[in-house]
């Protein structure tokens, strides 16, 4: 189950990542992708970037396996970049669209946007499945994506 947290409204501030960080689920160079950064920071201020929400969502779902020693308590922060406005918000906060003929550099992605009205255009536009919240983002989701099922 995923910490719910207090609503920040609005960009965060998170840090870029560099030319070295690497996705902690892919492996994968994370600054080439910055239409589909996604960010952790720790209370402590340890950061962890990946490409795209749904490894993003894996790590959360699966902090031992991807982030031993790591505690979901001690996460202070998490952005995502929303779609359109390319800026990270607050990944609480965005509507992510689920099923997209929109592939990310892991293939088919949770499309993040920060209204519900972009959501429900972006989902007409390019053939989503559905609008899920931060909340409801189950791992048999990230599975479907994976295998392509929501198409």
């Amino acid at each position: 189950m995923l910490l719910a947290q207090p609503a920040i409204s609005g960009p965060v501030d998170l840090p870029k990542p560099g030319p070295t960080d690497t996705c902690p689920v892919c492996g994968m160079f994370v600054a080439k992708y910055p239409e589909w950064v996604a960010t952790v920071r720790y209370k402590d201020g340890h950061v962890h970037h990946f490409d795209g929400a749904k490894d993003l969502f894996k790590y959360l779902l699966d902090l031992p396996k991807w982030a031993p020693g790591h505690q979901a308590e001690n996460i202070d922060s998490i952005g995502v970049t929303e779609y359109y406005g390319l800026a990270l918000i607050d990944a609480h906060e965005a509507f992510y669209v689920i099923g997209s003929d929109v592939l990310g550099p892991m293939g088919h992605e949770l499309i993040p946007l920060e209204t519900k009205e972009d959501a429900e255009e972006f989902l007409q536009d390019h053939k989503g499945a559905g609008i899920i919240r931060f909340e409801q983002v189950a791992e048999e989701m990230l599975k479907k994506l994976d295998d392509g099922l929501f198409e």
